[in-house]
């Protein structure tokens, strides 16, 4: 399955955060509800909370970056990280399709 750099860096450290960022800044989407994340990180790159970037690739998939969603996508994040069966599947569901950007 491909991964978006935010979804590698956000499950697995991989790529690291600023290399997932530029990554994201590089190729963008065209979705205007994704605009105001491009802008928030090229101000602040690394800096940036991972929720923001969490938030930010909700959009991507399709998904509006509600407060629900987001806590949906940090809790399957929390899952995956504690090497819960079946949370990496549930954390790629909560984000939605594999973004532009995706590595093969």
């Amino acid at each position: 399955m491909e991964l978006h750099p935010l979804d590698g860096y956000l499950l697995d450290g991989r790529p690291g955060k600023a290399e997932a960022i530029a990554a994201a800044l590089r190729d963008r989407s065209p979705d205007p509800r994704a605009q105001p994340f491009y802008r928030a990180l090229e101000a602040v790159g690394a800096r940036a909370a991972d929720e923001a970037l969490l938030a930010l690739r909700l959009v991507l998939g399709g998904n509006v970056a509600s407060d629900e969603a987001i806590v949906a996508a940090r809790a399957a994040r929390a899952a995956v990280k504690a090497g819960r069966p079946g949370a990496r599947e549930e954390y790629l569901r909560a984000a939605g399709p594999t973004a532009p950007g995706a590595e093969r």
